[in-house]
């Protein structure tokens, strides 16, 4: 008799797509490229990995003729190709070495292959500590955008991650830049720190965005971080090294405050790099009174002078130069119309501060940029 299940095809390509950009990165291992694929009696498990970072997804089964659990690889791109086209619920069937998939009239069969050469996973997770999705979510999102894609310095290639009795801290820093967002809403005995790849951060947001699970479980697997949902559990390795000591730099010891209209910042910000034309420019920024004056000249291509209203800035009058698109990246994880800032002089950093109403504070620093910089290609 032949075994067949039947899946939900919207759950199916749901998940797929989870785990498409993992098994689509090219690695050591071929069978890498498949998703391994469990069927069993009641639900369909699948797992994908790069060697780096893991998903496993399981999905329920509408219905299963399966007695015992049957474990094959099919080619990740394709499977997905197949199953986004179809609709309603999808008939998987084995007939000897390929697995038939069918929907309505249509039917596709692919070619599998043994699951022999597939790494394994982890098996015993230590779950830590439970966190709201939408709280993790949002402390990513104030993070995330600063970790660089590649740097000389691999660990600045990560996301820092410090759990202890204080909570929850993630910091990002790409040597101009610093983001750091903290929440002591969740919380652990022992301190643990963690520095994760940027690839695991930003496949960890499309995975929550993908799956709306609304707690995360947090744990450790061996060497690896584990963060678990009702429907998944993602691995990641971690990078070795020691991350910078950020405490010193964001020391605000007589530091003045300020607020500044976000929205207005941003725009003239924006305005100043459309003349950047490829080269690493600094803007004047002088602080006075209720005026932030920001001007900028590339001999190129021409020259920007504007004025920005600041509200409550009681200092001394100070000029900064600061590289725009450094501010400019940092400002869109801030939700307030006005945003307090903190300066204090032409070789200290600026600091912008916020406290959400979920409990997240973030704060995001930005060095200046020395007078005798040489202009210079940002590639």
């Amino acid at each position: 008799m032949q075994q067949s299940c039947t899946v939900d095809q919207k759950t199916l390509v749901t998940l797929l797509s989870s785990m498409l950009p993992i098994c689509s990165k090219r690695t050591t291992i071929e069978a890498t490229a498949s998703i391994c694929l469990q069927i069993g009696n009641r639900e369909l498990i699948m797992k994908s990995t790069d060697l780096e970072i893991a998903l496993q997804v399981s999905c329920q089964l509408e219905e299963s003729t399966f007695t015992e659990p049957v474990t094959i690889l099919v080619p990740g791109r394709r499977l997905y190709d197949v199953v986004k086209e179809f609709e309603g619920s999808i008939v998987c069937s084995l007939q000897g070495p390929s697995l038939l998939l069918c929907a309505g009239s249509a039917q596709v069969k692919l070619h599998t292959a043994s699951p022999e050469g597939f790494p394994p996973f982890p098996e015993r997770i230590e779950n830590l500590m439970h966190i709201d999705t939408d709280i993790l979510s949002e402390m990513l999102k104030g993070v995330a955008g600063i970790i660089p894609q590649q740097h000389v310095n691999s660990v600045l290639a990560g996301l820092s991650w410090e759990i202890g009795p204080k909570g929850i801290v993630l910091t990002a820093t790409d040597g101009h830049c610093l983001a750091q967002t903290k929440s002591a809403q969740y919380t652990l005995a022992e301190y643990s720190q963690w520095i994760i790849p940027r690839r695991a951060v930003i496949e960890l947001q499309k995975i929550i965005e993908l799956t709306k699970e609304r707690i995360l479980f947090i744990g450790v697997c061996g060497k690896q971080v584990v963060f678990s949902g009702e429907l998944f559990n993602f691995f990641t390795k971690l990078l070795a090294g020691t991350f910078p000591q950020y405490a010193p730099v964001l020391q605000r010891d007589s530091f003045m405050p300020a607020r500044i209209d976000r929205q207005q910042l941003a725009k003239a910000l924006r305005r100043t790099t459309t003349l950047l034309s490829g080269q690493f420019l600094a803007t004047q920024f002088q602080f006075e009174g209720s005026i932030v004056r920001l001007s900028m000249q590339n001999k190129e291509v021409g020259a920007l002078e504007e004025a920005v209203t600041l509200y409550e800035y009681i200092g001394e009058p100070c000029n900064i130069r600061f590289y725009a698109p450094y501010i400019l990246q940092g400002l869109g994880a801030f939700p307030e119309e006005q945003i307090c800032l903190f300066l204090k002089s032409s070789t200290r950093p600026i600091m912008f501060e916020a406290s959400k109403p979920s409990g997240i504070e973030i704060v995001y620093l930005v060095m200046p940029v020395a007078a005798t910089a040489a202009a210079s290609p940002t590639g």
